[in-house]
């Protein structure tokens, strides 16, 4: 009988010990993904390249190798204030550290040192391939009339592909989202300030939405003894396209011309456990570009999202 693309299972454990098997389980550490993508044996081959008295090629030796998987996991916090949400690890294996205000918020905000680490499990129909020592690069897509999305991509260490069951996966931990309205979002912010999870100030523009790539750099370190995946950089960019006066846009030409940076906030929900922000403090905009939605004159932007002091570039929040 065929395989199903669809009977597939993710789970995903932080690990006390880098490279240590966390044993993760359906009931406390399934993932509720969507489009899923495997590379179950990333290796360097090595040719033989021997000399014989014929032609013909020779075997490759498979040499250092590592996982890679892809997949998607919709954004919407856990619907309890101050609780983090059940995707929260993948996350915090995405450079990125979880900080829990009591009866507040939950935050993640960047590192540069001190990077965790997932055991991840992917179960595809009946086969097991186990990444350890995961780490990886996440993306936020929020465009209107879409549900916000995450995009993440991981990197680990090969642990072996067996033939397993399928565990059942619990996802009670996983909200149903809100999809991205003006009435569930409202207008995106530049020029505001974030405090105590809280984001006031700025100018609200009216948009099609944000999307955002974190831009880690991540790689496999294969060394005798001691094979790592590395985060070893981090470049946030993001994107935006606005519905600009005349004056504005004269007047965010000017900005960009000048190298400007503001601070940029988004929201996106209203009801309490339901809520999650975004927030960076440093964002120069790039790249100016027209577009035409409908007949209407809208003003795309590049975003290069930097550090203020450090490690602050951005901040997503959950409350």
């Amino acid at each position: 009988m065929s395989r199903l693309t669809r009977n597939a299972v993710i789970l995903a454990k932080v690990e006390t010990t880098y490279g240590t098997n966390a044993s993760p389980t359906g009931a406390a550490n399934a993932i509720l993904v969507g489009n899923i993508s495997a590379t179950p044996l990333a290796s360097k081959n090595v040719n033989r390249d021997i000399i014989r008295p014929y032609l013909g090629g020779a075997e490759q030796l498979v040499g250092t190798k590592s996982v890679e998987l892809s997949f998607d996991v919709e954004l919407q916090s856990s619907g309890v204030v101050a609780t983090a949400p059940a995707f929260g690890p993948l996350l915090r294996a995405c450079g990125f550290a979880q900080t829990v205000n009591s009866a507040i918020s939950v935050e993640y905000t960047p590192v540069s040192t001190g990077f965790e680490s997932l055991t991840i499990n992917y179960h595809d129909d009946g086969v097991l391939h186990q990444l350890l020592g995961a780490r990886g690069d996440v993306s936020f897509k929020m465009g209107i009339g879409d549900r916000p999305v995450m995009s993440f991509k991981f990197i680990g260490l090969y642990g072996g592909i067996t033939a397993a069951v399928n565990p059942t996966g619990t996802y009670t931990a996983f909200k149903t989202p809100k999809v991205v309205t003006d009435s569930n979002s409202g207008g995106l912010l530049l020029g505001c300030t974030y405090s105590s999870s809280t984001l006031s100030g700025g100018t609200a523009y009216s948009s099609r939405g944000l999307e955002i790539a974190i831009g880690n750099k991540v790689g496999f370190l294969p060394l005798l003894g001691n094979e790592t995946v590395n985060l070893s950089n981090r470049d946030a960019s993001c994107k935006l396209t606005l519905d600009l006066t005349a004056t504005e846009e004269a007047a965010f030409m000017d900005s960009v011309i000048a190298n400007t940076t503001q601070s940029m906030g988004f929201l996106h929900g209203s009801a309490a456990g339901y809520i999650t922000t975004i927030y960076a403090p440093s964002v120069q905009l790039i790249n100016p570009s027209k577009a035409d939605v409908d007949g209407i004159r809208l003003i795309g932007f590049d975003g290069r999202i930097m550090p203020s002091s450090g490690n602050d570039d951005i901040v997503i929040c959950f409350k």
